[in-house]
């Protein structure tokens, strides 16, 4: 439970982080003037809630176009995500688009950690059978 917790807490952070360098990146697209480091920590947690909570209920509304498309209208759904997230979050707003390219920014970033964290659990697990 503790581990999990903590991989929650790992990708929340890295959510916001990843909606900032977004927001940073994609400032034609952003409307966050008076977002502060608690904006974007609060809008991380909501996107984190949304593809816990919501995400699994759009996928499968969803899925005959993630089928007829192999897979990349799996862009639009992520990109679904974040603008919903950011419409419920105070101080920042983004065009839709501008949440699509943000969408794949932070699944770019979950990637890698999802990397980093298996790669060290594996590494762990190895360590304590030698």
């Amino acid at each position: 439970m503790k581990k999990q917790f903590l991989g929650f807490l790992l990708r929340w952070i890295l959510m916001s982080f990843g909606l900032w360098i977004a927001s940073r990146v994609l400032s034609s697209s952003f409307n966050d003037t008076g977002a502060t480091t608690s904006t974007f920590l609060v809008a991380g947690l909501l996107l984190s809630l949304a593809n816990t909570l919501l995400k699994p209920i759009v996928v499968v509304l969803a899925l005959p176009a993630i089928l007829l498309t192999l897979g990349l209208f799996m862009l639009i759904v992520n990109g679904f995500m974040v603008y919903v997230a950011l419409k419920l979050a105070p101080g920042v707003d983004v065009t839709f688009w501008g949440a699509v390219i943000t969408g794949i920014i932070i699944s770019v970033i979950n990637y890698a950690i999802t990397g980093i964290i298996d790669y060290k659990e594996h590494y762990d697990e190895e360590t304590v059978r030698s």
